[in-house]
């Protein structure tokens, strides 16, 4: 009889409300393909060789619910921070990749926030649409 798993930190996210999508980014999405905007995830490996861009994410799928392991862009995520997980199976896929400890998790943490909010801006070459709902946008939207 094995005990319940030992909690790890690991970065948590959230996915963006609405991100750009198309030509030149004129089109807006709500989340991406795996996740709804707003899902909290929480991030098992970076590819580093890349810059980061990509990541293994965990979180509640789109049209299941069920736990689902994906990579994700890095620009489709935000709000990065440290958590101490405790959910099996969070701790089930991760196999123990956790980030270390918590000074560990909090530096990569900022990190990827510091590199997605570089890649959200970078990503797509023309201005925004009019009424832009994008996280960019949004985070600077009055009221």
């Amino acid at each position: 009889m094995s005990g319940a798993p030992e909690p790890v930190w690991l970065v948590a996210a959230n996915v963006v409300l609405w991100r750009r999508y198309g030509d030149l980014g004129q089109e807006l999405r709500p989340g991406t393909k795996a996740y709804r905007g707003g899902a909290k995830v929480y991030v098992i490996d970076t590819c580093p060789g890349m810059g980061h861009q990509q990541l293994t994410t965990v979180g509640h799928g789109r049209h299941t619910g069920h736990w689902i392991t994906i990579d994700t862009g890095v620009r489709h995520l935000h709000t990065f921070r440290a958590q101490l997980v405790y959910a099996p199976a969070v701790l089930k896929r991760c196999d123990g990749r956790g980030s270390g400890g918590r000074e560990e998790a909090g530096e990569l943490a900022a990190l990827l926030e510091r590199i997605a909010r570089e890649e959200r801006h970078a990503h797509h070459g023309a201005p925004h649409p009019d009424r832009c709902l994008c996280h960019e946008c949004l985070s600077v939207t009055p009221g």
